[in-house]
C-alpha cells in the first residue's frame, strides 16, 4: 500500500493479483465506513475473501456452461474462476483461455477431431498461472500436474504440459492448443507492450529496412504492422523493387522479434517537374 503527496489516490501494488482485487475492495470498504482498527479490517478483509471465492467458483461455473463443458472438477472451476483476476502482458487470462478453447474447437471439427476436448484443453491450458507464486515451476507443468490430480483427460493434460514443449506433445489437439494460444495471444490489440519497447521496435524495424542499398526513407506505420520504404528511383527499378521487399522481409522474419505480421511496402516514385511562366 502506497499513501504518498498523490491527492485522492492511494496506490496498491501486488504480484497477485486476487490479492490485490480483495485489498482494493475492503480498503474502499473500510474507508466509506470509517472504522478503521484492526479487528475491523480483519473482519472486512475475511468477508471480502469469502464473497470473492464465492464469486471465483461462480465465474468458473459460468465460463464451464459457456464453453459447453461438463463433469469438470469443482477445484479446477474454482482455478478457471480465478483466471480472471489473473493478466499476461495486459491481456486478461480467463477471456484468452476461452479464446484459445474456441480457436481449438473450430481447429478440431475442421480435422474430425473431438471438439469438447479440444475446447477443455484450450481454456485448461495456462490453468498453471492461477496456482500460488511462491509453488516453483513453468505454469505449463504446474497446470499439467494440477489437472492430472484432478483426473481430467489424458489428451487435456498432455496438451496442458506440453504448450510451451517442456513435454513431449502425444496427440494433435496438442499442437491445436499451441497453435490456437499462439494466435490469441498475438492478434492486434491483444497485448500490451511498454512504450519503450514499443517506440525501440518501431525505430529498430525502421533502421532495418533503411540498411538496404537504394532505400532513402523508411516508416513504420500501423503499430508496426506495416513498413513503407521509400526507394530512390534513379538506383532502384522495378524488378530490384520486387526483390527488394522480398528480401527486407525475409530480414525481418530472420532478425525482429514481433506479434502477428509485417507488411513490407516499397515505394517507387519518379517525378519531373517543370514550370510555365
Amino acid at each position: 500500500v502506497i499513501v504518498d503527496d498523490t491527492p485522492e489516490a492511494v496506490i496498491l501494488s501486488a504480484f497477485d493479483q486476487f490479492r490485490r482485487e480483495v485489498a482494493r475492495i475492503s480498503l474502499e470498504r473500510l474507508i466509506a465506513d470509517g472504522r478503521i482498527h484492526p479487528a475491523r479490517i480483519e473482519e472486512v478483509v475475511a468477508k471480502v475473501q469469502s464473497e470473492l471465492d464465492e464469486e471465483v467458483q461462480k465465474e468458473g461455473e459460468n465460463t464451464i456452461i459457456q464453453l459447453g463443458l461438463h463433469n469438470v472438477h469443482i477445484e479446477l472451476v474454482k482455478h478457471i474462476g480465478r483466471m480472471k483476476y489473473r493478466s499476461s502482458y495486459g491481456q486478461n487470462l480467463l477471456q484468452h483461455s476461452i479464446e484459445v478453447a474456441y480457436l481449438t474447437g473450430i481447429m478440431a471439427a475442421e480435422l474430425g477431431f473431438d471438439t469438447n476436448i479440444a475446447r477443455r484443453a484450450g481454456l485448461m491450458h495456462d490453468i498453471g498461472k492461477t496456482i500460488d507464486k511462491n509453488v516453483e515451476g513453468p505454469h505449463a507443468l504446474l497446470g499439467y500436474d494440477l489437472t492430472k490430480r484432478y483426473n481430467e483427460h489424458p489428451i487435456v493434460v498432455n496438451a496442458v504440459g506440453s504448450h510451451h514443449e517442456d513435454i513431449e506433445m502425444e496427440h494433435p489437439i496438442s499442437a491445436l492448443v499451441q497453435a490456437a494460444d499462439a494466435i490469441s495471444g498475438a492478434r492486434p490489440g491483444a497485448r500490451r507492450e511498454p512504450l519503450e519497447s514499443y517506440v525501440k521496435r518501431l525505430e529498430n524495424l525502421e533502421t532495418l529496412a533503411k540498411s538496404f542499398e537504394g532505400v532513402a526513407k523508411t516508416y513504420a506505420i500501423q503499430a508496426g504492422r506495416e513498413v513503407r520504404v521509400v526507394v530512390e528511383p534513379d538506383r532502384v527499378d522495378d524488378v530490384f523493387a520486387d526483390r527488394l521487399a522480398n528480401d527486407i522481409a525475409a530480414k525481418i522474419q530472420e532478425e525482429m522479434e514481433y506479434p502477428g505480421q509485417i507488411k513490407v511496402t516499397v515505394i517507387r516514385e519518379l517525378r519531373k517537374i517543370a514550370y510555365a511562366k
